[in-house]
Parts: C-alpha cells; structure tokens; sequence
C-alpha cells in the first residue's frame, strides 16, 4: 500500500539528521513525503548539523558522522525542500476574542477546520523535525497543533523527534486545555544534553544561552501521572512508540524513530521502548 507522509519542518533551521534519518526510511518504502514549514519558505539545516568536526558541547564528541554530512549536504543541495507547503495560508487560526464579530468568526474558524480534517484524509502520518528551530516557529505555533489535533482525531500515526516534541505537549483541545499525550509514553530531549550556551536559530541574530525551556520537565508534566517521561540518559538510543505517538530523543535516535514509523505503519507496532 502506498503510503503519505507529511514532514513539518522549521523555517529557523532542522538538525540535518533529523529529516534525512526519517524520509530515507520513507524513502526505502516509497512513501510520498510533502514537505511543510510554517510560512512556506524553504527550510535549511543548520550549519553546525553539516560539519562532522562540531563538537557537542553537552556530549564532548561530534554527534555527525562523515556520511550523514555527506547525506545531509547532498539533501541540502536537492531541490525537495525547494516548494514546501505554506501552512500559515493553509491551516485557519483562531480569532481574538477581541475581534469584531467573534462568534461569526469563530463559527468560521471550526468551518474551516473540518476542511482541515479533509485535506489530511489521504495522508498517514505526520512528523515534526527536530533542531532547535521548532523553539522559534513550530513548538506554539497554533496553525501547527490544528494540524497535529486533525491528524490525531483521524487516529493517524503522530511523530516527532528532539525539540518538536514540545509540539506534542502543546497540542490541545481548546475546551480541557489538556495535553494530547497526557497518558502517554515520550521521549524527547533530556536535560542533560541541553547546551549551556550557544543554542542559535537560522534567520535572526538572536543567539541565546541554554533553550528557552527545559524539554523534559514540560514532558514530564505534559503526560501526567499514568503517562511517563523516558529520557534514557546514558542509553545510545531513545525511541518511543505509544500509539499513536513516535517520539524520538535526539539526533542518533533519528533513522530508529523513522523505522519505527514505518514499523507503526507497515506491521500495526503500538508500544516499543518502555
């Protein structure tokens, strides 16, 4: 059966691994992947993600091979990000209370959200890249929740890997507030590998200190008391399956996470990693 996939990616800058992990498991499946970023711009990896010699300051040790620079360069160079989907024309926004003629908008809003739930009906799984750009334009971005909560009504596969995590644990319904993956078993970037200083983003001049947030301790709270946070500090890999979730830690979690989606998919995997 032929499979659709679409790949949210961060206009701020993806950690090259993080997409090339994933679609070049799709790829191996012949899946088709459309790609999307928040505004419709082509997204570019960040720099340090191509450079084999870059030493990750939490892990004192490069965290890219020579063949995932080669493979992410060469994606890069492609033309597959070249003409993404533009998910601010795409997905409507809820108006401001404050708006004139509010309640004629709102009904508008939920109109178009239906829509929504047609459009995504041909595709079977959505995942968010991971890197730090997500912090910027995707983690509150709430065109991109509308899209999350379509996929995870329609009881499709929802994945995310690293800092678009935290797209998952602020995906909610508007009436309970609640988290999505309250309940559920994630992973994501643990505490420990959170740089001290230095995390940056493409496009700006904003260069800050540690991440804004601490990805794991909104996890944590985000799935509550039958729900758990699994950081697997000191374990090589971290990938977790809790239908319909795909969660993967980091960078090297990157090819397991999107084998684990095509597992999902293919072979009906529910639960794998805790």
């Amino acid at each position: 059966m032929s499979r659709k996939i679409l790949v949210i990616v961060s206009e701020h800058g993806y950690w090259s691994e993080e997409l090339i992990g994933p679609v070049s498991k799709f790829d191996e499946q012949g899946y088709e992947i459309t790609f999307a970023t928040p505004t419709g711009k082509r997204a570019h990896a960040l720099p340090p993600s191509l450079d084999p010699n870059f030493v990750d300051p939490p892990l004192g040790r490069s965290v890219t091979s020579e063949e995932n620079a080669r493979l992410g360069r060469e994606f890069e160079q492609s033309n597959r990000l070249d003409t993404p989907l533009d998910i601010e024309a795409w997905v409507p926004e809820r108006p401001y209370t404050s708006d004139g003629e509010y309640l004629r908008k709102l009904e508008q809003y939920h109109r178009d959200l239906e829509k929504l739930e047609a459009d995504i009906a041909g595709y079977d799984a959505i995942l968010i890249v991971g890197g730090s750009g997500p912090i910027v334009d995707l983690a509150n971005n709430e065109r991109v929740h509308a899209l999350i909560l379509a996929f995870k009504n329609a009881g499709k596969v929802v994945a995310a890997e690293c800092y678009g995590v935290a797209c998952l644990a602020f995906a909610r319904d508007w009436g309970d507030r609640k988290s999505i993956i309250w309940g559920k078993h994630v992973t994501g970037h643990c505490k420990e590998y959170d740089y001290k200083d230095g995390t940056g983003f493409l496009g700006t001049d904003f260069n800050m200190g540690p991440p804004p947030y601490p990805l794991e301790y909104i996890l944590r709270d985000a799935t509550g008391p039958r729900g758990a946070y699994h950081g697997n500090f000191g374990h090589p890999l971290s990938v977790i399956v809790d239908y319909p979730f795909v969660t993967g830690r980091s960078t090297p979690d990157s090819y397991l996470t999107g084998q684990k989606i095509v597992e999902v998919l293919e072979n009906g995997l529910t639960r794998y990693g805790w």
